[in-house]
């Protein structure tokens, strides 16, 4: 699979999809039966999965800053 495949597989993922894809990756290295090819592969993909991640979880934090609450403990948007 190409790096642009790869990035346009994981820009589809949600947060979660992703962070559970970088801990299969994280227990793949622990286990140690990657080839070295297989292991520069599956650290690229996780590069790419922890920039995706810090990448919703900026759009997460930019939406709750967003909001603000009132005095008559409403939300508004900013």
């Amino acid at each position: 699979m190409s790096n642009k495949d790869i990035k346009e597989n994981i820009s589809n993922l949600s947060f979660e999809e992703a962070l559970e894809e970088l801990e299969n990756i994280t227990q793949s290295f622990e286990d140690g039966d990657s080839t070295l090819e297989d292991a520069v592969n599956l650290y690229n993909k996780g590069v790419l999965l922890k920039k995706h991640c810090e990448q919703k979880l900026k759009e997460a934090k930019k939406k709750i800053d967003e909001v603000k609450i009132n005095k008559e403990d409403s939300i508004e948007k900013k």
